[in-house]
């Protein structure tokens, strides 16, 4: 089924240095769109498109009547630039500074691939925004009393990283501890690959590990480091730059250093890519040795990659519910459903996206489809319930 087109698409164009950036939004609730911004060479119109209408879908996916938290639409931005391109910081400015008329009355964004919040926030701040996700502020009971709670929820460390870096990863991780749970497979010996080591797949690793699953294999930029007795997951974590890229010097005897790509074939039962988008295509899914592929970057297996994948008994969670819980954490804490604590908020994660993943897996072994198709059908029902409740402009 041809998904609809977007309420809007928008084409910008660097008057300094040529460069595009883009903003779709895909759907508005009560008159906002959340969607993060990402920065990365080769960044497309139609990426951002896709991204746009996967937020609408995690939007409604964790849409609760019952809940303080209400969803908004979906939307997204892009800037087709390297973020280490020395440029890249001024070019952010400027497209923000150009996005400023949407960004203060409907689009609220926050970091994405290749931008830290740090960073979307400063050159916000130098674009003369009062945040990126002020469009909100007006849907709020006690504009006050949720910022600050969301600024306290941000200065929150969790062992020398701070808790908005782990919460998403939190969620992931507990989507593939639920899909374990429900085929009855232990903890203890389950092999896992990730790759990235950014703050997705770093937070992801960690709580994967710490619930005592094997990390077998990591990827970053350098390549990809393995060890089939497990790789110390802390000392990598301690050992990242920036960018998530593992200082080597930190190895283990029992760690070998692979090509980049070693991760796609690693002898794993649960595979976890956490980077860039179009990671798994026609060319390499056959490589896959995995039984799960648990999507905690959006939009990493083409579709024609998942069909092929199915046919052999690979099961592929979905993005648009697997790596959900960092934009429903922002929001949860705002509208206030939990506080600035992160024993509350991994708890309120692991349970809402423990009910999310086997709403997903019980609704696809129903249908006798994919999880992904499951997820869509679930989004097709409550879109129009949204809608009929809180009008898209209103």
């Amino acid at each position: 089924m041809t998904a609809p087109a977007p309420l809007m698409s928008l084409v910008w164009t660097d008057h300094v240095t040529g460069r595009q950036g883009f903003l779709v939004v895909d759907r508005l609730v009560r008159g906002v769109a959340s969607g993060g911004l990402r920065m990365r060479p080769g960044c497309m119109l139609e990426e951002v498109a896709g991204l746009a209408r996967g937020m609408t879908m995690k939007e409604a996916l964790h849409y609760d009547p019952e809940a303080r938290y209400v969803p908004l639409g979906g939307a997204k931005g892009g800037i087709d630039c390297d973020p280490q391109d020395p440029a890249a910081y001024g070019l952010l400015v400027r497209y923000l500074r150009a996005m400023r008329p949407y960004i203060e009355r409907f689009w609220t964004t926050g970091e994405d691939l290749g931008l830290s919040q740090d960073l979307v926030d400063r050159a916000a701040a130098e674009a003369g925004l009062v945040s990126s996700i002020q469009a909100v502020y007006p849907l709020l009971d006690d504009e006050a009393a949720a910022r600050r709670r969301l600024a306290d929820a941000f200065a929150v460390e969790v062992d020398g990283i701070g808790l908005d870096e782990l919460v998403g990863g939190c969620g992931v991780a507990e989507s593939v501890l639920a899909a374990l749970d429900r085929a009855g497979v232990p903890y203890p010996g389950t092999r896992v690959a990730v790759q990235g080591l950014g703050t997705m797949g770093g937070a992801t690793a960690r709580f994967l590990s710490r619930a005592g699953l094997t990390v077998v294999a990591v990827a970053d930029i350098k390549g990809t480091i393995a060890n089939p007795a497990g790789l110390d997951v802390e000392a990598l974590l301690a050992a990242r730059d920036g960018y998530g890229t593992v200082d080597r010097r930190v190895l283990g005897p029992g760690d070998r250093e692979l090509t980049g790509d070693a991760w796609l074939s690693a002898d794993v039962e649960v595979l976890v890519p956490a980077a860039v988008s179009y990671a798994i295509d026609t060319t390499n899914h056959d490589r896959i040795r995995a039984r799960w592929i648990v999507e905690a970057a959006n939009m990493p297996v083409l579709p024609e990659a998942e069909e092929l994948l199915a046919g052999r008994g690979v099961t592929v969670l979905p993005d648009v519910v697997v790596n959900s819980g960092t934009n429903a954490w922002w929001w949860w804490t705002l509208f206030g459903d939990i506080g600035a604590d992160a024993e509350e908020a991994f708890g309120y994660i692991r349970g809402r996206m423990r009910a999310l993943i086997g709403l997903v897996l019980a609704r696809a072994d129903a249908d006798g489809t994919t999880p992904r198709a499951a997820a869509h059908a679930l989004v097709t029902d409550r879109l129009p319930v949204i809608a009929d409740r809180f009008g898209w402009y209103r």
